[in-house]
């Protein structure tokens, strides 16, 4: 399930795949591997480019952050902009130089930002 999710829904070629089934991530994906159904019912329609519906969203009050790393996918990243357009207390960031896979010591100080200043 994990090398399906990986080759057709997030996009990652198959050899990138056979070397992750040798890394430590693998076993954490395999862990969670029972929710990818749930993930990709949520998440299919807007790979795709449907627009989120801003009435659907429109009783989120809380202040939202909405990353992205400016090396993901450019359905990944057209995900999250649609989102935080759609979230009425949204902000928007892009961090430049990530992927999907933000580096903690790159994303810590924006949640810091983000929750306590």
């Amino acid at each position: 399930m994990v090398k399906l999710f990986m080759r057709k829904g997030v996009g990652v070629p198959a050899f990138i795949v056979t070397m992750m089934q040798f890394m430590p991530v693998w076993s954490k994906l395999k862990s969670v591997a029972h929710t990818l159904p749930y993930d990709t019912i949520l998440t299919a329609d807007y790979q795709k480019g449907k627009p989120f519906s801003a009435e659907k969203w429109q009783s989120v009050k809380i202040p939202t952050l909405v990353v992205d790393g400016g090396k993901s996918h450019a359905w990944m990243r057209n995900a999250m902009h649609s989102l935080a357009n759609v979230l009425p207390n949204a902000k928007y960031q892009t961090l430049e130089g990530q992927s999907h896979m933000v580096k903690p010591e790159v994303l810590a100080p924006v949640l810091r930002e983000f929750f306590i200043d």
